[in-house]
């Protein structure tokens, strides 16, 4: 347990927090529409799995603009 001491918080605990808004925006955003840019499923496990990267490309390039 010696690396968590280790570990500067102060600067990891920010970013945690904007990775978990950002995933959670995505997501009530993708629940809310009935078409993406692609497969609706596949912008999910591509937010929910590429960790940051995922839902700021489902922002540029999932989101359908008509909706």
């Amino acid at each position: 347990m010696d690396i968590l001491q280790s570990i500067n918080w102060g600067i990891i605990a920010p970013l945690l927090i904007i990775q978990g808004i950002l995933i959670i925006v995505a997501i009530i955003d993708w629940a809310k529409r009935d078409e993406t840019n692609g497969p609706k499923w596949l912008w999910l496990l591509i937010i929910l799995f590429i960790s940051t990267l995922g839902p700021i490309l489902y922002f540029i390039f999932g989101r359908n603009n008509d909706a």
